[in-house]
């Protein structure tokens, strides 16, 4: 029960401050839904930043980890509404964008990835 709650707890937190972003940030962009992709970028680098500290320091207990890569960053990325985004881009016949949108997220999301684990674990 400890862990569902410390997910429950993450999660909220992290979804809440997504839709802030979200909303803050696609309100200024009418091509692409660039809110979603600073999420879920920011995502990316917070995810890899919380794992690299982990394995560096050693100090993340399982609990902690569970709070904050499974409940914060799980509830903070955005991959449901990406793929959705990516249907309406499909529907509109937009594929350059569709294309943009897509490969970019997925090759900058690694790189936030490995950015963020590498900065932190010093491999």
């Amino acid at each position: 029960m400890k862990s569902f709650l410390l997910v429950f707890l993450g999660g909220g937190l992290g979804s809440g401050l997504r839709y802030i972003i979200t909303i803050t940030i696609n309100q200024y962009s009418k091509v692409l839904p660039f809110g979603t992709f600073t999420v879920n970028m920011l995502g990316c680098l917070l995810i890899g930043m919380i794992l690299g500290y982990a394995q560096k320091e050693n100090t993340l207990s399982s609990n902690q980890t569970l709070l904050l890569v499974t409940g914060f960053c799980g509830g903070f990325t955005t991959f449901s509404a990406f793929a959705n985004e990516n249907l309406e881009l499909i529907k509109n016949g937009e594929i350059f964008n569709l294309s943009l949108y897509t490969i970019g997220s997925v090759l900058i999301g690694i790189l936030a990835v490995l950015t963020g684990y590498y900065l932190l674990s010093n491999r």
